[in-house]
């Protein structure tokens, strides 16, 4: 029952990859615009960045991770054809 449970936590394509990053890079840019308020000036505007560079180092590391995956997978499925 645990399997099944985790089973739901895992990305398994890359629609759901783009979800996820699209729900990731909403809430940092809400952060980020908070910052701006808290932070004004330059400093606001550079931690509001950093969110957003944030977002794009983890959403290419996760299309790396899904890319990769698929590819090992097919990999095996061609070595137990063999």
């Amino acid at each position: 029952m645990l399997r099944k449970i985790g089973r739901l936590f895992v990305i398994k394509t890359r629609w759901e990859a783009y979800l996820i990053i699209y729900a990731l890079a909403l809430g940092a840019m809400t952060r980020g615009a908070h910052y701006t308020l808290q932070y004004p000036g330059f400093g606001g505007y550079l931690l509001w960045a950093a969110t957003a560079g944030a977002v794009f180092l983890g959403g290419a590391k996760i299309l790396d991770a899904i890319r990769y995956e698929q590819e090992k997978r097919e990999r095996e499925e061609t070595n137990e054809a063999s």
